[in-house]
């Protein structure tokens, strides 16, 4: 004897369930690009510390495009104040704005911290920053 099936609303129901337990979960996992729109232009004056070896240098003209460039690259996932708890290298990117805005970015592997506030990020443009910070204080 064939076993009685359920009525389709039921499954339609159970469709739209797991759809929608399923979207809050999917956004915490796509990432955005907080300075996708950044320019050169729009820095007036950058500068970066490496700690360790405590070593701070202000950024040239050409500096500053290249920085933004990976800045703009950067990807950013759910908050995460956590970066407290590893220890490395921290690279702080002060950033002067044309408007006058000063911001801090710390490029600090597997997060960045954007003004204080602490995230998860990709790595490989994470890693970029640092490379570059280094770069800037020679081999």
């Amino acid at each position: 004897m064939p076993r009685p099936r359920p009525p389709k609303k039921w499954l339609w129901l159970g469709v739209v369930l797991l759809a929608a337990a399923a979207v809050p979960l999917l956004l915490t996992h796509r990432g955005r690009r907080p300075f996708q729109d950044l320019e050169a232009a729009d820095l007036a004056a950058a500068s970066v510390s490496l700690l360790p070896p405590d070593v701070t240098v202000t950024l040239d003209g050409a500096q500053r495009a290249e920085l933004a460039g990976l800045l703009r690259e950067a990807v950013v996932y759910q908050r995460d104040d956590a970066y407290g708890q590893y220890a490395g290298q921290a690279v702080i990117f002060t950033l002067e704005m044309a408007d006058g805005a000063v911001r801090t970015v710390t490029a600090y592997n597997p997060f960045l911290v954007l003004d204080g506030a602490g995230y998860r990020t990709a790595y490989a443009p994470c890693e970029a920053l640092n490379a570059f910070a280094n770069g800037l204080i020679g081999p």
